[in-house]
């Protein structure tokens, strides 16, 4: 019982504290710029593409190799 007044009370706390408004002007402190889309674009571009990119390198890196078995065959 004593546990659940707290939770309550803590989260009333949490809930009128001034702390709350500061997410009303978070943009102020992120320095949200016109060029933001773009910083977030290209890191999820790169983020995203990255092993696309490492997976067609070894895949090609891999293709080029020969198989043990071919280099038997034709011994």
């Amino acid at each position: 019982m004593i546990v659940m007044i707290w939770r309550a009370s803590l989260m009333l706390f949490v809930l009128v504290s001034p702390v709350s408004a500061w997410a009303l002007d978070s943009y102020r402190f992120l320095h949200v710029t016109i060029d933001t889309p773009w910083f977030i674009f290209i890191f999820l571009f790169f983020l995203v593409f990255a092993p696309m990119i490492l997976s067609a390198i070894l895949h090609w890196r891999n293709a080029l190799r020969r198989d043990p078995e071919d280099e038997d065959k034709e011994s």
